[in-house]
């Protein structure tokens, strides 16, 4: 576990909104890349950085969809991306490479939660497959245009509490169960971020993993409301009730904070929650706020990147 888990106090907390984080920052000549980039938080991070004068590149499934979202957005392009297929994946870093430019930012931000059980076309549980292989992938095969000084932000969640690697059925074979799997990609996600900061530190590319809080956004799309109202987040008539709640604003913050701030500076491998580094969580059972031991283990996440990159046949670091 790195030393540096700990709070930096950041000055910021949990109602800090994306407008006041990205105060006085200027990203003239920076090129971002945020996936899903067009449809809540990814849309609201989009909007932030472009607004800083950044290059943004919204990566989306679906082209269409995403410049009606955007299209009113200076210096922002689409391109598409499924990150449930490879071929997408290598499809869309090989067109960004061919273009000749730097990556100064990579938000790793879109995803899928808790829904149905539903595989790949190599058989792997869509949201291992979507939420962390898709961004492994991604990552490595853009590794040329992100060495030489970036930050790789990684969207991860208080989900991570609810299942460590189950590494003895990764892609659930013996019995589907849709929160552990959510709750497994989001723990790969975190030590994603651990290892690809190792690895990457001596070319300049930090990486971070992060807790955006709890947001109404399209990721609830697989949820019946009658779970949503039995999860205290709904009343009976469907009227979000849960005051911890965050604004779609407020849910952008943390990750701008972690793309951009100079307090972030020379740190690396850390998960971060409300626009500051998240605490080590001491107790055994999930508590849903700092970052569980097992998903900032870096034994562990050596162990992830060997696994995803012998799924995916990529390893940008593979030595001949």
């Amino acid at each position: 576990m790195t030393f540096q888990q700990s709070p930096l106090d950041s000055g910021f907390g949990a109602t800090t909104t994306a407008a006041q984080i990205m105060a006085g920052h200027g990203l003239r000549d920076h090129v971002a890349i945020v996936t899903g980039g067009h449809s809540g938080l990814g849309l609201e991070t989009t909007r932030a950085l472009a607004h800083a004068g950044a290059r943004v590149i919204v990566a989306a499934r679906s082209v269409e969809t995403a410049r009606a979202q955007v299209n009113d957005m200076p210096g922002v392009e689409v391109e598409p991306l499924d990150l449930s297929d490879l071929a997408s994946v290598r499809d869309f870093a090989r067109r960004f490479l061919a273009t000749g430019r730097h990556i100064d930012i990579l938000v790793g931000n879109a995803g899928v939660m808790a829904c149905p059980e539903t595989r790949t076309r190599e058989g792997w549980e869509m949201q291992w497959a979507t939420n962390h292989l898709g961004h492994y992938a991604l990552a490595n095969l853009l590794w040329p245009a992100l060495s030489g000084g970036s930050r790789v932000i990684v969207v991860s969640s208080a989900g991570h509490h609810l299942s460590d690697i189950r590494w003895d059925d990764v892609h659930f074979a013996q019995g589907y169960d849709k929160w552990q799997a959510y709750g497994q990609s989001k723990t790969a996600n975190a030590l994603f971020a651990v290892q690809l900061d190792r690895l990457g530190r001596q070319e300049g590319v930090r990486a971070f993993s992060l807790h955006p809080g709890k947001i109404f956004t399209p990721l609830q799309r697989h949820l019946a409301r009658d779970e949503m109202i039995a999860a205290g987040w709904l009343d009976v008539e469907g009227n979000p009730v849960d005051p911890t709640f965050k604004t779609m604003q407020q849910g952008a913050a943390t990750q701008l904070w972690a793309a951009t701030s100079a307090q972030l500076n020379g740190m690396g491998g850390l998960y971060c929650e409300d626009c500051d580094v998240a605490a080590l969580n001491k107790g055994d059972l999930p508590s849903f706020a700092g970052v569980q031991p097992y998903a900032v283990n870096p034994g562990q996440a050596e162990r992830l990147w060997a696994l995803s990159a012998r799924l995916t046949g990529i390893d940008a670091f593979a030595t001949a």
